[in-house]
């Protein structure tokens, strides 16, 4: 039973590292039509513990290139907890110490729309009341999300990364 769920495991392993794709510092990678630049924005030394490691501030940026709008629309009752992610940077060798990140992820935009509802004030006068509603999620072509992060490495590494598409 062991060797079985050892088996599986392993497996997806492979797969999700099959679909990866590197990445390095001033890199740019097309996954499907989505452009994706990843840039190490600053760099420093700290010490962690009595070692020393690499502390980089890191920036990627998204572009639809794709010649098609990505759209989610949500229904009458909110399912989705948090934005849906597109493009998923992994740091191998990062080490998530001090709460910094291993993990960025490039998520669509959020699609609002103004609600307007009537109630009472407390003098009982009738009032508009605007309420922001989130509709869904989108990315149109020729848009960009951009998101950044901190690495923390072995210090005289360079941050390994490597990106896949992850919707």
């Amino acid at each position: 039973m062991n060797k079985l769920i050892l088996t599986t495991v392993l497996f997806f392993v492979v797969i999700a590292n099959v679909t990866a794709q590197k990445i390095s510092d001033g890199g740019t990678v097309d996954v499907n039509g989505l452009t994706v630049t990843f840039n190490i924005v600053n760099k420093e030394t700290v010490t962690i513990g009595g070692q020393n490691f690499d502390r980089c501030k890191v920036a990627a940026t998204l572009v639809n290139n794709s010649g098609k709008s990505f759209n989610l629309r949500l229904s009458s009752y909110p399912q989705l907890t948090a934005k849906p992610e597109l493009i998923e940077l992994d740091c191998i060798n990062a080490t998530g110490a001090k709460m910094t990140s291993k993990r960025l992820k490039l998520k669509m935009n959020t699609h609002y729309v103004r609600a307007t509802y009537t109630s009472f004030s407390k003098d009982g006068q009738l009032q508009n009341n605007f309420l922001n509603v989130t509709a869904g999620y989108y990315l149109d072509n020729g848009e960009t999300v951009k998101d950044e992060g901190i690495f923390i490495v072995p210090q005289g590494q360079a941050p390994d990364v490597t990106i896949r598409k992850v919707m």
